[in-house]
Parts: structure tokens; sequence; C-alpha cells
């Protein structure tokens, strides 16, 4: 760990100068405190850097929670072994059960028949009655939000069957709040750049646009947040229900649910910090209680963990959420080509298409140094390696 500013405290080894620079220049807001905590797997995003934890005193980025709003990890220990799994038979077979059961891509939604379903009818009851509460109405936002409960989406989310160091199985996969989260937090940030017009405030990224405390526009932006996480935290449920639907249909018998982990990473909450109560706002970083159970995965091609908090105070109870992109999604392309990708998902299963080349696991961090730099601030219980991964494109 070094100090990089006044208010700001990193963890990262391998840290990017544009990186660095963002991450200081959202310290510097003086509402930030005690400080900024910047995670081994911090690059450079849109308004605060990803992998950051920012504690805001009476007031909130929306930026800065991220516009997929309660996106995280859910993971379930299994009874079996990975040779178990492997002596059933082609794992092609099971890929392609789970890409048909779970609605994958940015377009993917369930069908009518899927909404209705007892499950997911049961979670968007849920839903519905915690939107009324909240005060506001997803529908208004986009119709299709009943039929997004259960879909994965694209970019670096995932369903995958991996095995640990024991060779026990685990269901492992990554998504958040989809469409509907996303649009939520685009109208805030709209709202929170506004109020910056209003009252002539200048700021060095219109993406630190913040809102205050005991404003009708903060309470608004808090209500319709929190549900968006409740919704991210469904639909991994809803997603992990079908997933184990498809492997014990594979197996033969039913996955006995031996351990269940579900935690977000781009979220905030009320927590007290130095004795103060404060937001934190965790941009790609997950909470890391001594003792809390977390997942940190890796890329698609490398290791994932099940770790324990270690309650690192200069962290404000934090850790990494992943490995972290170390090339732009454009320069991976440019960099890399479809047999580097088949190279490196070699005895994995998977869809070969090079629509994955920008997910490659060469265009992260390696998830092996970012474990090393958050040893103070996480231990770790399980290692995973991928055995099938399902993406969308």
């Amino acid at each position: 760990m070094q100090r990089l500013g006044e208010k700001l405290f990193n963890w990262a080894s391998i840290l990017e100068d544009k990186t660095r620079e963002q991450a200081v220049r959202t310290s510097q807001m003086p509402f930030i405190w005690p400080h900024l905590a910047l995670m081994p797997d911090a690059h450079l995003g849109k308004g605060a850097t990803v992998g950051s934890v920012i504690p805001t005193d009476r007031a909130i980025i929306p930026a800065a929670v991220g516009v997929d709003i309660g996106c995280g990890m859910i993971a379930v220990r299994t009874q079996w072994t990975e040779s178990q799994v492997r002596s059933k038979g082609e794992l092609s077979a099971l890929r392609v059960a789970i890409e048909k059961a779970i609605p994958l891509s940015a377009g993917g939604y369930n069908t009518e028949s899927q909404v209705l379903e007892a499950g997911v009818a049961g979670r968007l009851a849920e839903l519905e009655a915690r939107a009324g509460k909240a005060g506001f109405d997803p529908s208004s936002y986009t119709a299709k939000w009943k039929r997004q409960l259960g879909s994965l989406g694209s970019g670096n989310h995932f369903i995958e069957v991996t095995a640990d160091e024991e060779g026990t199985v685990w269901l492992f996969l990554h998504s958040g709040s989809r469409g509907v989260g996303n649009l939520i937090a685009q109208k805030h940030i709209k709202v929170a750049r506004a109020q910056m017009e209003k009252w002539h405030i200048d700021l060095p990224d219109l993406d630190l646009a913040y809102l205050v405390e005991d404003t009708d526009e903060f309470w608004s932006y808090i209500n319709e947040m929190r549900w968006a996480q409740d919704f991210a935290l469904a639909n991994r449920e809803e997603m992990m229900h079908r997933l184990m639907l498809c492997v014990s249909d594979f197996m033969g018998s039913d996955v006995q649910d031996l351990e269940r982990i579900n935690c977000h990473h781009n979220f905030t909450q009320q927590e007290n910090h130095y004795g103060k109560n404060l937001w934190i706002s965790r941009k790609g970083a997950i909470q890391a209680d001594a003792g809390r159970p977390g997942l940190i995965p890796g890329s698609m091609g490398t290791a994932s963990y099940v770790v324990v908090g270690r309650g690192s105070k200069l962290s404000l109870n934090s850790s990494p959420h992943g490995a972290g992109r170390e090339f732009s999604r454009t320069a991976a392309r440019k960099r890399f080509g479809i047999e580097d990708l088949r190279t490196a998902m070699k005895g994995i299963e998977y869809r070969d298409t090079d629509a994955f080349i920008d997910e490659i696991p060469a265009a992260y961090k390696p998830i092996d140094q970012v474990m090393a730099d958050a040893d103070d601030l996480v231990k770790v219980k399980h290692t995973l390696h991928q055995i099938l991964n399902v993406k969308g494109d």
C-alpha cells in the first residue's frame, strides 16, 4: 500500500498514469472523507476509477456507483468433483443447455412463459412491492424490466462451472441489474449534472456531479438505486436457480447447495468508519469486513477466488472485485486474435468465437498479482479454475 495524495491510499502495484490522475481528482472532492481507497485491480473508469472505495459525507456521486448498479457475483459449492462432472459426457452439451436456459447478451430477455414461472413470478412480485415502497415504477424506465430478471448481459459477465484446489465443483456467475439498473443510473447522473449547473458548481470532470443529502433528488436516487441493487441480487439468484437445474439434468441428480455467497461490487450504503456515518460507494470493490465471505473473479481463463475479509480499516473494509482491465476492449482486439484466445482457453469448454477476443485473459491484469496486492485485505479460502465458461456476445 502507498499514499498517493492527502486523501488517497493505493493498493495497486500495476497502475496507469491516467488511472492515478483520475483517482487523485476524485479524492480532492470536498466531501470525500477520510480518504479514497484504490484497490489492486484499479483501472480507468467513467467519472470515478473502477476499483475504488469512495467515502462521502452528506453527498453522493451517482457515477461513482456506476451504471451497472448492484453488479456482483454469486457462487454455490456443490457435492461433486471435477472428475465426476467430466465423466458424465461432453461438456459442450451442458454449455448449450445453459445457453438455452439463460438469456445472454445485451438484448437477451426471458420469454413470456419464463416470466410466468412460479419462481420468477415470486421474485418479480417482491421487487414490485419494494418499488412501491421506494415510490417509483420500474416500468417508467423500461417495460421490459420483468423480462430481464434471470438474464446475463454481455461484456465481462459470465456463467461458469469451476473446481477448487480439492477438485470440488462450484457454480459461479457474474451479472448485475441489467438494462433497468443502467437506465436508473443514467437518469440520476443527468439529475446530478443539472444540480451542478443550477448551483453554478464547476467540476474537474462532469461525471463527478453529485447530489446533496436531504434534498429530494438525493433520496430519489438512493431509493431507486437500492431497488436496483435488490434487482441485481434477485437476478443472480434466478440465474443460479436455472444453472443448478441445467447441471442437475446433466449429472442425473439434484445439486446440493452446500455453501452460497452472493455479493455486490458496484453499490453504495451507509457505514460507520472512524466514528462517522458515511456513504461508502464501492465501484468495482467488495465489502470485506473481518470474517465476511466474498468472491473475486479473474478473467474467463484464469483463477477466481472465494475469500474472507480481513477488516482492513484503512481500506474501509474493502477488497478488489476482480482482475481489472489492463487493455481497453479496442486495444485488446488490436493486440490479440482468435488463436491467442484458443490458446488461453485450452482445456476449458466455451463457445469458440472471435466475439470474446476483448475478454481474453491477457486483456486483464494478472490475477495472481492482484491477489498478492490484496493480501492484507482478504484471506483466500478457495482458488477456483474454470471447467466451463458461458458468455454473451
